[in-house]
């Protein structure tokens, strides 16, 4: 029964309407991928990797079709004159044949387009592999097996055994196919006894086969030069047992392979299974014994009971190409006798600890939260940054700041008109020195507000304080901009008056225009919103922002980069600006040792998901060769050769020509802000946690390897500390106080105790990039970060529980440790917060300084004050030992009658001070001030400081609202403190 002709015609419409449909969303994404390239200055990355990836497509799709579709053809016109009946009987072969064969053509036809479909892509996909082969670079360095150059294995390896897989995948499917076509049309039986087939079938699988081995020939020459990344000795690289067995037994077996790819073409000119199968059976009996049992045997018997002997020369040779690889060969090991005894050092004129930041960035990120979002829709993140500016007397001094950014529009306006046109950017940049807290404990910011206001703005020149470009973007895209004299509408900040709000309009040069019908169409497809391509609001002058993550942005525009996981926000030159550290990295490094990216750059922040995840990719190669910028409001990216003597990055310079400028195209006021990137950092003291050990011998018994500490403030968590920026002053000649990034380590095994102390460098054209570790003496115990942690609960729990009584928890801050008068000295400070749930706003206010020098501990509101009960001359006893007393006891009655009567008073005062409207938070202060003393005085008479609920002790503080937080109004003057950085947590 046939069709009516119109519903036969409605199934080519329905296809090709479909086809027309997918083409157009296809090409919506290449064409809006296109504009955003251009609205970047970025079109040669677009059009140099889609024309790489066009390429590569065709040539393998062509090749693979051209192989395999090549030799099914072949079998095809090769099939028997007489088709199956040659051999005599039917087989199952048959009703397969007469059910396909009418349907042959089609059926090649679409099976050849699949695979077209999927070996394109996959070569495709390896756009990044035939860029380096092709643009690849000298790295003037040597392997000391082969003697060949380091870009042999780092670009051209990498290439070859591409090809080599994709000619092994073609020639396998070949030979599957051909031999299936072959069945299908008779050239072959599978008959009793044996399998019958004709000259034609046999002459061509025996030179596909031959094909084949002549193939294993070549991977087993190439599989040679790959044993500079072996895993099978005690490290990675060529060991013993790859040079003197692996590395001679591949080159037999590539002239056995050489021999049995001969025999198999014999077989084209000799009838019989005999040649192709002894060539079958002795590479299959070769590979056993040559290539497994006798390594397997060397190892065994030769390496094994010798391995330390046996593989020094080899371990050497790791040692050293790890250390370049990672960057650490220039490590400057310092041999530290740190004093350990407080009472045998000198403090007089060593203020190098005066100016250490307190403020944690992680805990003090609800603080500015409260106190500085300003209205709900404005937030900022988790963990704030860190950076250094001049104060007013032209000093350096170590900020914490943050970006006021966009989260979004109130629950009930959360439209597209709001979300696309009204809400499209943050406001403003926030910041305080790290070493002062206003009386409070609060945050003495320098710079603050909508507008932004403080003595920081002016200093820095601050002309632009609007953010379209963060972090934390509260939709995917905006809609921005419009016609000279229309009215502004979207939300600029909040203000007094009028509707309450300040609008503007965006002017920046960054953004894809959408005044055209066909950029409206290709957007609105793209997000799928009618909207774009309806709105009245959006005219000619209308840009539309995306991508606008500071990382993603330059992620895209430079592909070939490793992004560092934690970009931060500066200001250079008058305006907000990210500053991203982009790295080259490779797994192709020869003899050096591998290790995942992703575990290496593993600690406390990263968990807390305060900074990206690195990806879990190997690598043994790492350099921080690009620093990138994109401005906070136009979105412009700029790429900056920090590191333009890595191979990789003139490889990829190459490829790209002009997309990465020079350093010294970066203005004086970014390269201020330069800092050492983290997760760089987090990559090198995971390396050189063992590979500071640059003996074999020492390297192999492993005694003196070392281990990041686990973050003090995570309980029993064993999760890393992070790295902590701060200004320090490292003992060595001629040392000036330099922002720098450090870290611990304790021994691997055994104690606790601190085994050394490592800084990087962060300011240009002093230290930046000089990587310097103090080691500590074996003979002295200096605490390890963990020790310290647990001497300051243990001392300080009972000054410290009255403090966390009540809505109240305590919040230890994250432990820094630096150097200071001829030793290591730990400081914590101490946080307050309201408990949840208790009709307030939980933030953290500074309240205490701990600190630690040997096993002296001491505690104050100050810095100063901690630092002088552990370093004063009077403090000779045990930090728990009670001097005697001489007083009555009616007199010593008497007087602890008296603090208990000023502590409760004391309390009682900071309740007042809280529930005053607004809150009087330098009343409060004062008040928590004479709290403090007075339970030091009732310590001092030898009563236990009070750990229950009975004693008095201040609740939390509520959240100030904006019209009353201290940042509202100018700051008192400014208390100075000491140090953090990162995302302890906890209480007693």
């Amino acid at each position: 029964m046939r069709l009516p002709r119109r519903p036969r015609l409605l199934l080519p419409v329905a296809i090709a309407l479909v086809a027309i449909v997918a083409l157009f969303f296809l090409f919506s994404g290449i064409y809006t991928d296109y504009l955003w390239f251009d609205s970047v200055d970025y079109t040669s990355v677009f059009s140099g990797v889609l024309l790489t990836e066009i390429v590569l497509f065709l040539i393998g799709a062509v090749l693979m079709v051209g192989i395999v579709g090549g030799n099914m053809l072949l079998a095809y016109r090769t099939r028997p004159m007489f088709g199956p009946a040659v051999f005599g009987g039917g087989s199952g072969a048959d009703r397969y044949r007469m059910a396909l064969d009418p349907h042959r053509k089609l059926i090649f036809i679409v099976g050849m387009g699949v695979l077209a479909l999927f070996a394109g892509s996959s070569a495709a996909g390896q756009w990044e592999t035939w860029l380096e082969f092709v643009n690849g670079v000298p790295f003037g360095k040597t392997d000391p097996l082969f003697g060949m150059d380091h870009s042999f294995f780092m670009f051209d390896y990498p290439f070859i055994r591409m090809v080599l897989n994709f000619l092994f995948t073609a020639v396998i499917i070949s030979i599957i196919l051909a031999a299936i076509t072959h069945y299908l049309y008779g050239g072959f039986r599978l008959q009793s006894p044996g399998v019958h087939a004709s000259r034609a079938a046999r002459v061509h699988l025996s030179v596909l086969l031959g094909v084949f081995v002549l193939l294993k020939a070549v991977a087993y020459w190439v599989d040679r030069f790959g044993l500079v990344f072996s895993d099978r000795g005690f490290v990675d690289g060529a060991s013993y047992t790859d040079v003197n067995a692996v590395l001679p037994a591949k080159t037999i077996l590539a002239i056995i392979a050489l021999i049995c790819a001969a025999l198999f073409f014999a077989g084209v000119v000799r009838p019989g299974g005999m040649l192709p199968g002894v060539s079958f059976g002795l590479l299959v009996l070769s590979a056993v014994l040559i290539g497994g049992v006798y390594p397997a045997l060397v190892e065994q018997f030769q390496v094994k009971p010798n391995q330390q002997l046996k593989e020094a020369a080899y371990i050497d040779r790791n040692i050293k190409a790890t250390r370049e690889a990672y960057g650490v060969d220039g490590t400057e090991i310092i041999q530290y006798s740190a004093e350990s005894d407080p009472a045998k050092v000198k403090t007089d004129g060593d203020a190098s600890v005066s100016g250490v930041r307190l403020l944690d960035p992680a805990l003090v990120s609800s603080t500015f939260d409260q106190t500085q979002r300003i209205r709900g829709f404005y937030g900022f993140s988790d963990q704030l940054d860190v950076d250094r500016y001049k104060d007013a007397s032209g000093k350096l001094v170590d900020h914490v700041v943050g970006v006021r950014e966009l989260l979004g529009s109130q629950d009930g306006t959360a439209n597209w008109i709001n979300q696309a046109l009204v809400y499209t950017h943050g406001y403003g940049i926030v910041a305080a020195p790290g070493n002062e807290v206003d009386p409070g404990g609060l945050p003495a910011y320098d710079a603050k507000d909508m507008p932004v206001t403080g003595p920081l703005v002016s200093s820095t020149g601050l002309k632009e304080s609007r953010v379209y470009f963060g972090e934390h973007n509260s939709t995917e895209y905006v809609v921005v901009g419009g016609a000279p004299g229309k009215k502004p509408q979207e939300l600029d900040y909040p203000e007094t008056g009028g509707t309450g709000q300040k609008d503007t309009t965006y002017a920046g040069k960054g953004g894809v225009p959408v005044g055209s019908f066909v950029n409206r169409l290709v957007y609105a497809a793209k997000y799928g919103e009618k909207n774009i391509l309806l709105s009245g609001d959006i005219d000619d002058y209308s840009k539309i922002l995306y991508e606008r993550n500071p990382r993603d942005r330059v992620q895209k525009v430079a592909p070939f980069l490793t992004l560092d996981g934690n970009p931060y926000p500066a200001i250079v030159d008058g305006r907000v600006t990210w500053i991203i550290d982009g790295y080259t990295t490779s797994n192709e490094y020869p003899y050096a040792q591998s290790e995942s990216l992703g575990d290496m750059t593993r600690d406390t922040a990263v968990d807390r998901r305060v900074v990206a995840q690195q990806p879990q990719d190997r690598i043994n190669y790492i350099r921080n060769s690009v620093k990138a910028t994109v401005d906070a409001y136009d979105g412009t990216v700029t790429l900056y050769a920090w590191d333009d003597k890595d191979p990789i990055l003139r490889t990829w310079s190459k490829a790209f020509p002009g997309i990465i400028q020079p350093v010294s195209k970066m203005s004086p006021d970014l390269l201020s802000h330069v800092r050492y990137p983290e997760d760089l950092f987090k990559v090198q003291r995971y390396t050189l946690s063992r590979y500071h050990i640059t003996n074999a011998a020492a390297f192999y018994s492993n005694t003196d390897a070392w281990n990041v500490p686990s973050d003090p403030s995570q309980g029993n968590q064993s999760i890393k500390q992070p790295p902590y920026y701060l200004t320090t002053t490292m003992p060595v000649q001629d040392a000036k106080p330099s922002f720098s990034l450090t870290t611990t380590f304790v021994p691997r095994q055994g104690s606790a105790n601190l085994a050394a102390f490592m800084a990087a460098g962060s300011t240009v054209g002093q230290d930046y990039g000089k990587l310097r570790i103090l080691r500590m003496p074996s003979n002295t115990a200096i605490p390890g970060p963990g020790q310290a942690q647990n001497n300051f609960q243990n001392k300080f729990s009972g000054e410290l529980g009255p403090l966390g009584l009540g809505n109240a928890n305590v919040r230890y801050g994250n432990l820094l440790t630096l150097p200071y008068a001829g030793g290591l000295i730990y400081i914590e400070p101490v946080y307050v917060q309201t408990k949840a749930g208790t009709g307030q706003e939980p933030y953290p206010i500074l309240r205490r300084v701990l600190v630690a020098f040997g096993n002296k501990v001491g505690s104050g509101d100050k810095l100063e004050d901690a630092l002088a009960q552990v370093f004063s001359e009077s403090q000779q006893t045990q930090p728990n030992q009670q001097q005697p007393q001489q007083s009555q006891p009616n007199q010593q009655a008497s007087a602890l009658a008296q603090a208990i009567t000023t502590a409760q008073k004391a309390y009682q005062d900071a309740q007042n001070a809280l529930k005053a409207n607004p809150p009087n938070w330098e009343e409060y202060g004062k008040a928590q001030k004479r709290l403090d003393d007075a339970l030091r005085a009732l310590q001092g008479m030898g009563a236990q400081a009070p750990t229950t609920t009975t004693t008095p002790a201040p609740t939390g503080t509520p959240a100030p609202t904006p019209s009353s937080s201290p940042s509202s109004s100018p700051s008192p003057s400014s208390t100075p403190t000491g140090s953090a950085s990162a995302t302890p947590q906890g209480g007693t």
